[in-house]
C-alpha cells in the first residue's frame, strides 16, 4: 500500500434518503445495495445485541487492485445500533464486504463497464467514489494525488447542485430502463432508522513533516503578529510560538499521542483507507481479527471510523439521534478483511461470473482507557 487516504467530509444530501449507487461513497443515507434485498440474510441488518435494525454509518466503494488481486466491483457497508443500550459494545456494529464474482482481470474489467456507464449517470459520479483504485500497486508511485484531489472535490461541487442532480436523475430513469438489473433498481429498506448522510471525496493524508512545517510557519507568523502588536503599546516583552510537544509529554501514552497528532493534521477525517495498510491506534491492545469465514485466510487491516465522523453526525442529527450518538464514545473503529478479498464458498457453489454476495468481516473498537477497555474485538 503506497499510502493512507482519507475521508472527508463533502456535501450534504438534499435527502437523507436519496438513493445513489454502490459506486458512492457517502456517510449516513441508506446502503445502496447492488443486488436484490430478499437474496440477503436478513439478520445482517440487525444489532445482535438488542436486535434492533442497524443503520448505515458508512458506505465505501473500495475497489482492489494489486499484483494478485485486482476486483473492482467491491464495496464496503459500515452499520451501526442507533438504541440508547447500544452503539458503545462491539455486537452492536458489523461491517459487511459486497463484491461481485469474476473469472479473471480481463472479466473484471468488461463486466464493470455497463454499471459504470450507469453510474456516471447518477448524482453522484463514479469519478468521486473510486479513490483508491490504484492504490494497491506498491509500485505506482507517479500518481498524482493532488490532481485527483482536485478531481473528486470537483465531482462532490457537481453533485451538491440541485439543477445538476435532477438532471442526472432523470437521465438515470433513462438508463435504468435500457440496463438488465442495475444497481439502482434495487428497492431500498426504508424501514431502516437513517442517520444525516453527506458524501466524501478523498485526499491522500500529508505527511507529519509536511503539517509540522505548515504550523512552523502560522506560528511564525502569529509571533510576528503578536510582536508587532507589544511594540505598538510599548512593551518589551518577547513572545514566542508554542507548540504542543506530543512526543515528550510526561506520564502520557505514546500510542494515543501519535493518534492526537495524526487527528490534529486533519481534523475533519471521517475515515482512513489503506487496505493491508496499518491501522492508526489509539491504544497499544489490539483485539485479533481472525480469518475469513470463507477461505481462513487471516484478515488485514481495511479502512477505520474516526472521530470527527461522529460530531459532523450530531451536528445535523434530530433530537432523537442525538441521545443515541453520544453514546458512541469510541476513539475509533477498525475494520478487518480477507486479506485476499475471496470468494471460496461461492464459487465452491459454482455461482457465474457477476453474482454478488455478502460476508460479514471484523469490527474491532478503541476507547479512552477511562471509560472502557483500551481495545474491544468483535468476531462476525
Amino acid at each position: 500500500m503506497s499510502g493512507v487516504m482519507l475521508g472527508l467530509p463533502g456535501p450534504w444530501a438534499e435527502d437523507n434518503r436519496e438513493p445513489s449507487d454502490h459506486y458512492t461513497t457517502k456517510i449516513g443515507g441508506l446502503p445502496d445495495w447492488p443486488l436484490p434485498m430478499e437474496a440477503l440474510n436478513p439478520t445482517l441488518f440487525h444489532c445482535s445485541q438488542c436486535g434492533s435494525k442497524l443503520c448505515l454509518v458508512a458506505q465505501v466503494y473500495a475497489p482492489v487492485s494489486s499484483e494478485t488481486v485486482k476486483i473492482e466491483e467491491r464495496l464496503l457497508l459500515v452499520l451501526g445500533c442507533v438504541t440508547p443500550s447500544c452503539g458503545s459494545t462491539p455486537p452492536s456494529w458489523r461491517a459487511l464486504r459486497v463484491q461481485k464474482m469474476e473469472n479473471n482481470t480481463n472479466e473484471s474489467s468488461s463486466a464493470a463497464t455497463p454499471d459504470k456507464i450507469l453510474a456516471a449517470a447518477s448524482s453522484v459520479s463514479v469519478s468521486k467514489t473510486s479513490w483508491w483504485e490504484d492504490l494497491g500497486d506498491e509500485d505506482d508511485e507517479d500518481v498524482d494525488l493532488e490532481d485527483l484531489s482536485k478531481a473528486f472535490a470537483e465531482a462532490a461541487k457537481l453533485s451538491s447542485r440541485p439543477k445538476k442532480t435532477n438532471s442526472n436523475r432523470n437521465s438515470e430513469s433513462s438508463v435504468k430502463q435500457s440496463l438488465p438489473l442495475p444497481a439502482q433498481t434495487i428497492g431500498l429498506d426504508t424501514d431502516a432508522p437513517v442517520m444525516p448522510c453527506f458524501y466524501i471525496y478523498c485526499q491522500a493524508e500529508p505527511s507529519l513533516k509536511d503539517f509540522a512545517s505548515m504550523c512552523s510557519n502560522y506560528s511564525s507568523l502569529s509571533v510576528k503578529e503578536k510582536e508587532s502588536d507589544v511594540e505598538d503599546h510599548g512593551q518589551e516583552e518577547t513572545w514566542e510560538a508554542e507548540n504542543y510537544e506530543y512526543d515528550k509529554a510526561l506520564n502520557a501514552d505514546r500510542t494515543y499521542l501519535k493518534f492526537k497528532k495524526q487527528l490534529d493534521a486533519s481534523p475533519e477525517q471521517c475515515f482512513r483507507y489503506a487496505f493491508g495498510g496499518k491501522p492508526l491506534l489509539a491504544a497499544t491492545e489490539v483485539g485479533d481479527a481472525g480469518n475469513c469465514e470463507l477461505c481462513g485466510t487471516s484478515r488485514h487491516f481495511e479502512m477505520q471510523l474516526m472521530p470527527p465522523l461522529i460530531y459532523f453526525l450530531q451536528e445535523e442529527a434530530d433530537a432523537c439521534h442525538k441521545g443515541s450518538l453520544e453514546n458512541w464514545n469510541w476513539l475509533t473503529l477498525a475494520v478487518y478483511t480477507c486479506s485476499k478479498s475471496c470468494s471460496k464458498s461461492f464459487d465452491e457453489e459454482k455461482h457465474d461470473s457477476g453474482t454478488w454476495f455478502v460476508v460479514e468481516e471484523t469490527v474491532i473498537m478503541q476507547f479512552e482507557k477511562p471509560l472502557n477497555e483500551s481495545a474491544q474485538r468483535y468476531f462476525s
